[in-house]
């Protein structure tokens, strides 16, 4: 039963990685019909943004204490960030705590990435076929991954947690299991709350306000909606933008549990391209439920018991999943009747 327990919350960890990117990619294509293979990137750029203000706050001021000498006899140099020397122990906190203040930087600057990408790239695919449209997004999302590459280098960059959550929450004692039976790292858990608050508050946005009614309205009939004198097109860049958010914030907070390198944008976008075809195209509950289902069933498929078995399985569990969902049910979990259909 613990064993259990475990798989399940390391799957509704790794699904919620999934249905947040994947939520991203299905607002895109709701809205606006592209099928945007740059996803990643912008899951990667959001990474980014946590190891760029990492390292600016990092930066240190070098002062040699003549009072102490290394082994070569010359001056002791005392490193001193400069954020700790300017806010004392604000700045010492500021540092610990880089990955969730990130947050805060990456809102604004995946905006604008997002804004920029649709009004200069995207808009002028709309008419275009399926295939163009994953040619030129594949194409944006190996440059920028290559610019990454060049600026950051190849090699994985850990990003630490705060140390409050640098530990793992004894679960199992919780639950009445014996202590340390089932033990779980406290970031997992911040997480996956944070993905439950993201995915509620972006069905929270389109369910309760007029704009995002507005822009359901346009996923549902866009000429109508234009009819009424509604600028729906600067709306819908708005809701790329606000895709870009979630795939950034995913990146962000992501950063702690798998260390940002130029490439992980990639690794998440197929795997979160196949959660929205299960879930069904167009739909954002769809891709919501299937990224966590998915997410378990990959867990439970990783694990030495199952291995020994079907070795190989945890490799291709979600793509055999895909197979059998979209053969009984070819929308997927919650797709529409015409969505990508001729």
């Amino acid at each position: 039963m613990d064993a259990i327990l475990l798989q399940i919350l390391n799957g509704l960890d790794k699904g919620g990685a999934y249905a947040l990117i994947a939520l991203g990619l299905t607002l895109i294509f709701g809205t606006l019909g592209v099928v945007n293979f740059a996803h990643g990137a912008l899951f990667m750029l959001g990474a980014f943004c946590a190891v760029t203000l990492k390292a600016l706050l990092s930066l240190e001021k070098v002062v040699l204490d003549e009072t102490q000498q290394t082994a070569w006899g010359t001056p002791m140099e005392i490193r001193t960030p400069y954020i700790e020397a300017w806010l004392g122990d604000f700045g010492v906190t500021l540092l610990d705590y880089s990955v969730p203040v990130s947050i805060l930087v990456a809102i604004p600057i995946m905006l604008i990435i997002g804004i920029i990408m649709e009004r200069g790239l995207i808009k002028h695919f709309y008419k275009r076929p399926h295939a163009e449209q994953i040619l030129v997004t594949f194409g944006l999302a190996i440059v920028v991954q290559e610019i990454i590459k060049s600026q950051f280098g190849a090699n994985p960059i850990p990003q630490p947690a705060p140390d409050i959550f640098a530990g793992s929450a004894d679960i199992g004692s919780l639950l009445g299991f014996d202590p340390g039976r089932v033990v779980y790292p406290w970031w997992r858990m911040v997480y996956l709350a944070f993905a439950g608050i993201v995915i509620g508050g972006v069905f929270a946005f389109l369910q309760f306000t007029t704009f995002g009614m507005v822009v359901r309205a346009g996923m549902a009939d866009r000429e109508t909606v234009g009819l009424l004198g509604i600028d729906i097109d600067r709306r819908f860049t708005i809701v790329f933008g606000l895709a870009a958010i979630v795939a950034g914030l995913a990146g962000v907070m992501y950063t702690p549990i798998l260390s940002p390198d130029y490439h992980m944008g990639m690794d998440f976008l197929v795997l979160s391209f196949v959660v929205v075809v299960v879930g069904g195209m167009g739909s954002l509950g769809g891709a919501v439920a299937a990224g966590f289902l998915l997410g378990i069933l990959q867990s439970f498929a990783s694990m030495n018991e199952v291995k020994s078995i079907l070795p190989g399985i945890d490799q291709i569990i979600i793509y055999l999943v895909a197979v059998v969902i979209l053969l009984v049910r070819p929308r997927g979990l919650m797709g529409r009747k015409g969505v990508m259909e001729t």
